[in-house]
C-alpha cells in the first residue's frame, strides 16, 4: 500500500521544476521537497516516531517547516500545527490532549518549553527560521541535514490520520479535529482542477502554515497541480507588490485585500498578468469586492470552509462571483440547509443550521466520542454551526454562525473562553463576548462586562489582566463597561441587541 497522501500530492510533480521561492534567495526545486522530506522523515524515525504519533509543531513559518509536515506524513504521523500566538497554559491543554511523541518549537521558546515537554514525558525539539549557512536553524533541522536523502515512505491509506488541527469549543474547551489523508487530497485534488491550477502557475503565499488555509489549501493545492510559490514569511504590503509581478495566483484573507487597496502602488497595471485572487477565512465586505474590482479590474473568488471539513464551496472560476455569496458546493461534497432543532431540510431561501458531507469531511474529535456523534447527522452529514441559506440561484450565503463564533483575521474564536477568563478578573461580575464588523479583521472582539456592586473596573485595567493570558488574537479589542447585559425571559443573554448597540465601535 502507498502513501495515500503523499503520493497523490506528489502525481504531477515534475523534479526540476520550482516548488518554492523564497525572498531570502532560495529556490526549493521538487527534487528538494523529496530530499529534505526524507531528511525529516528518517530523523523522526530514529527520533522515535511510530506510525500513528502525533508530531506538535508551534514554530515560525518556514519552507522546512513545510517540508517537516511532509516529512511526518511519509513517516506515517499526524501533524498537529499550532498557532503561534497561544500562550503556554493553552499550549500545556493540547500536549496533554494530544499526548504528541514530539514537540517542535521555536528555539527562542525553548526555556518556557521545555518544563512544559518534561512534565509530559515528551520529547521537545526546536526549529527556527534558517537565516545564513553555518548557523543554526534549531536542533531538528540542524540533525535532518545530516540524515539520509531517501525513504521508504511508510503505507498508509485513505482513512489513516494525516493531521490534528484544534479548534476552540464552545465551553472553552479546544477540539482536535481528526483529518485523514483522503480528507486532505480530495480537497487537493478538487480545488486543483476547479481553480484551474496547473504546473505553470506561481502561487503568492502570504498565509501562516499552522492554519486550513495556508497548509491545506495553498500549499497541498500547488502540489497536487506541481506548481510553484512566491513563500513570504508573512504578509508585508511591500513585499506582496514586489513579487505580485512574479505570480499569478494570490490566497489571501479579507485583512490582505483591504490593506493592498490601501497601498498607492497597487494598481490596475500591477496585477494585470494575474488570473485569480481568492479569499476565505473570514467574511469579505462587498464593499471591499466592489473596490478590488474597480481598482484591478478582477473580482475576488471567495469560498467557504472550516477547520472540520477545509472547503466546502466556492464561487466559480467562470460565471458570476457574487459578493456576498460563497458559491456553490464543490464536486463530490453535498451542502443542505436544516432547521437546527429538527434536522429537517428546509427549502431555498429560508435560513437554517449549514449541513455538509463528503471526502473532505473530517474523521471526528479526538478523544471526544461524544462530542463528535453529536455533530454528526444519522446520515453522515456534519453539523457545521454556520447558519445559511441557498439563493434561487444555488448561491450558499453565509448569514450568521450558531453558537457565536467570531473569526477575525481569518482565526476562529469562540467568545465562551473569553468569557470565562475576563470573568475571572477582580471586580467583574458578568461578561458578554461578541463579534461585529472590523474593516480590517473581518470582525473585531468586542468585550460587554458588568462590574460586581461597588466594584471599579476599566477597559485598560482589564486589558492588562489578560494580555498575557491568551493569544493576541482573542483578545477584545474593544471593552464596554455597563450596568447590565440585555436577557430574554429565559434570563439568556440577547448578543444579537449587543451586537447592534455595538455594530459600529470599527467603523470608519
Amino acid at each position: 500500500m502507498a502513501n495515500h497522501l503523499f503520493d497523490g500530492l506528489m502525481a504531477n510533480a515534475r523534479p526540476e521544476h520550482d516548488f518554492a521561492r523564497l525572498p531570502d534567495g532560495r529556490t526549493f526545486t521538487y527534487q528538494d521537497v523529496l530530499d529534505v522530506s526524507a531528511r525529516f522523515a528518517n530523523l523522526l524515525v530514529e527520533r522515535g516516531v511510530k506510525p500513528g504519533d502525533r508530531v506538535a509543531v508551534q514554530v515560525p513559518k518556514s519552507i522546512e517547516a513545510v517540508m517537516l509536515y511532509l516529512g511526518a506524513v511519509r513517516a506515517g504521523a499526524v501533524f498537529l500545527p499550532l498557532n503561534t500566538a497561544y500562550m503556554p497554559a493553552e499550549i500545556e491543554y493540547f500536549l496533554g490532549n494530544a499526548t504528541p511523541a514530539m514537540f517542535v518549537c521555536d528555539p527562542k521558546d525553548d526555556a518556557t518549553c521545555q518544563p512544559l515537554a518534561d512534565k509530559l514525558g515528551i520529547r521537545l525539539e526546536t526549529m527556527g527560521v534558517w537565516r545564513k549557512p553555518g548557523e543554526s536553524a534549531g536542533s531538528l533541522p540542524d540533525a535532518a541535514l545530516t540524515r539520509p536523502a531517501t525513504f521508504a515512505d511508510v503505507a498508509r491509506g485513505p482513512d489513516d490520520l494525516a493531521a490534528i488541527l484544534y479548534t476552540s469549543g464552545t465551553t472553552g474547551r479546544s477540539k482536535g479535529a481528526m483529518l485523514t489523508h483522503e480528507n486532505l487530497l480530495s480537497n487537493a485534488v478538487v480545488l486543483k482542477d476547479l481553480w484551474r491550477f496547473t504546473g505553470d502557475d506561481v502561487l503568492l503565499h502570504a498565509l501562516p502554515v499552522f492554519h486550513t488555509h495556508g497548509l491545506f489549501v495553498a500549499t497541498n493545492t500547488i502540489m497536487r497541480a506541481g506548481a510553484c510559490m512566491i513563500f513570504l514569511p508573512g504578509f508585508n504590503a511591500d513585499q506582496v507588490i514586489h513579487y505580485l509581478p512574479e505570480c499569478t495566483t494570490m490566497m489571501g484573507v479579507p485583512t490582505f485585500y483591504t490593506r493592498l487597496l490601501d497601498d498607492a502602488r497597487f494598481t490596475r497595471e500591477l496585477v494585470s498578468h494575474m488570473r485569480l485572487f481568492v479569499s476565505g477565512s473570514a467574511p469579505l465586505l462587498a464593499e471591499t469586492h466592489i473596490a478590488f474590482e474597480e481598482r484591478t479590474g478582477h473580482r475576488i473568488l471567495e469560498r467557504y470552509g472550516m477547520t472540520e471539513t477545509n472547503m466546502n464551496t466556492s464561487n466559480p472560476y467562470e460565471g458570476d462571483r457574487r459578493a456576498g455569496t460563497v458559491g456553490f458546493a464543490l464536486p463530490g461534497v453535498s451542502l443542505r440547509v436544516c432547521d437546527p432543532d429538527t434536522g429537517k431540510q428546509l427549502p431555498d431561501g429560508e435560513i437554517g443550521m449549514i449541513e455538509v458531507k463528503g471526502p473532505n469531511v473530517f474523521a471526528g474529535y479526538w478523544q471526544m466520542p461524544e462530542k463528535t456523534k453529536e455533530e454528526f447527522r444519522q446520515d453522515g452529514f456534519f453539523i457545521t454551526g454556520d447558519l445559511g441559506k441557498i439563493d434561487e440561484d444555488g448561491y450558499v450565503h453565509i448569514v450568521g454562525r450558531g453558537k457565536d463564533l467570531i473569526i477575525s483575521g481569518g482565526y476562529n474564536i469562540y467568545p465562551k473562553e473569553i468569557e470565562l477568563l475576563l470573568d475571572e478578573q477582580d471586580g467583574v461580575l458578568e461578561s458578554a463576548v461578541i463579534g461585529v464588523p472590523h474593516p480590517d479583521f473581518g470582525e473585531g472582539v468586542v468585550g460587554v462586562i458588568v462590574p460586581a456592586r461597588g466594584a471599579e473596573v476599566s477597559e485598560d485595567k482589564l486589558m492588562g489582566a489578560i494580555r498575557d493570558k491568551i493569544a493576541r488574537f482573542k483578545q477584545p479589542k474593544k471593552i464596554y463597561v455597563v450596568d447590565e447585559l440585555p436577557r430574554n425571559t429565559m434570563g439568556k443573554v440577547q448578543k444579537n441587541i449587543l451586537r447592534d448597540q455595538y455594530g459600529n465601535t470599527f467603523a470608519s
